[in-house]
């Protein structure tokens, strides 16, 4: 039995490559017979470097960025085939975990580091930047990104913008014309986590700005102000981006790449399983384990989950998820590839407990699942 583990992070509590450990533990425990081989994904989000980088080779690059409320943090990205591409994940600059929950406000984040960590890298050389978006603190649509590699934004007065969605919302000319050069040499690939728009009752502002600290008042104002960018930067481009799936990933960030640098928006957990050989591995499997913290109806929108089940039952491969909880529209993966979805939780547990005891229940939950199957294997083996 060949047992494909490849599980998302669950997040607050374990990286991908630690619940890949801890679900490979838990099958050795159930069944010893079986053969597993973990392949942590991510997609886009957190865990997006170290995917790569355990998959492709490369190293870390660290540096002082300017963090989602201006202060300095310090930031790393991966740099893989010989220096050529870069791995960045906008979270490490402009997260929203670098963002006290009391400080967290939309109008005032920005992604001004995220664009010095690009800058970085373009100036050692990468000129195939693949950025993250996930987890982000910001709803700019990557107006600080652009300052930080050279475009103008100046108000109606020919002042300069503030950083947040509140410069956003005062923005009244692009300028590109001080572009960093290394800019127009290289190709951008934005690892969207998400489908979402930019605008709208399903873009950046309506869906995420709650998350990231935005009051009821203020998500009305965020959406105006991201549909007033989406005017300036793609009449100033010639790109449609406002509709475009993805747009609305990482507080815009998406749109604003596509728009001033030309970046294809792709689904991050597609580029990720293929960077990472899934389809490889699933040809050798029996069966493919997948998880993450919570499954709901939000993990159909293009989370590595459900990628990796499309993946699978492709392949003809049985695929199950552990996850941590369930919650509304998770059922729907089950018409996506997956033949069940296991919690971990072995009966009623408040939230803080079972993120404190994330890799015990892990591994648990996979022992169980493990059993199960090795009895399902007798069980079968038996005739009728």
């Amino acid at each position: 039995m060949r047992v494909l583990l490849a599980p998302n992070s669950f997040k607050g509590s374990l990286t991908a490559a630690q619940a890949a450990a801890a679900m490979a533990r838990g099958f050795v425990e159930g069944w010893p017979e079986t053969q597993t081989v973990q392949v942590p994904l991510a997609d886009g989000g957190e865990g997006t470097v170290d995917a790569i980088l355990r998959a492709r080779g490369g190293r870390l690059v660290q540096r002082e960025v300017t963090g989602p409320l201006g202060r300095p943090v310090r930031a790393a990205f991966g740099v893989t085939d010989g220096g050529k591409t870069a791995v960045i994940e906008m979270a490490a600059a402009s997260g929203l975990p670098l963002v006290p929950p009391e400080a967290r406000d939309p109008m005032v984040t920005t992604t001004r580091g995220t664009g010095e960590l690009i800058r970085v890298a373009l100036e050692l050389g990468a000129r195939l930047i693949l950025i993250g978006v996930g987890g982000s603190a910001t709803v700019d649509g990557g107006l600080g990104m652009a300052q930080a590699l050279g475009v103008t934004l100046l108000d109606a007065r020919g002042e300069p913008v503030g950083p947040g969605a509140r410069g956003l919302s005062r923005v009244a000319r692009v300028d590109r014309s001080g572009l960093h050069p290394a800019v127009r040499e290289a190709e951008f690939v934005v690892l969207c986590d998400v489908d979402n728009p930019l605008c709208g009752t399903e873009g950046a502002a309506a869906v995420f700005g709650p998350q990231k600290g935005a009051r009821p008042d203020q998500v009305p104002l965020l959406d105006e102000a991201l549909a007033r960018w989406a005017d300036l930067i793609e009449a100033e481009s010639g790109a449609e981006v406002r509709s475009r799936p993805g747009a609305g990933a990482g507080g815009g960030l998406g749109a604003g790449l596509a728009a001033l640098f030309g970046a294809s928006l792709r689904p991050g957990a597609e580029v990720i399983l293929e960077m990472v050989g899934v389809g490889e591995h699933l040809r050798r499997a029996h069966l493919a384990v997948t998880g993450e913290g919570r499954m709901d109806g939000q993990t159909l929108r293009g989370k590595a989950p459900v990628v990796l089940a499309r993946a699978a039952r492709d392949a003809g491969v049985p695929a199950v998820a552990l996850v941590g909880a369930v919650g509304p529209g998770a059922e729907r993966m089950l018409g996506e590839g997956l033949s069940a979805i296991c919690p971990i939780l072995p009966g009623p547990m408040g939230e803080a407990e079972a993120v404190a005891r994330a890799e015990e229940l892990l591994e648990a939950g996979a022992s169980r699942l493990a059993r199960v199957l090795k009895l399902g294997t007798g069980l079968a083996g038996s005739g009728g």
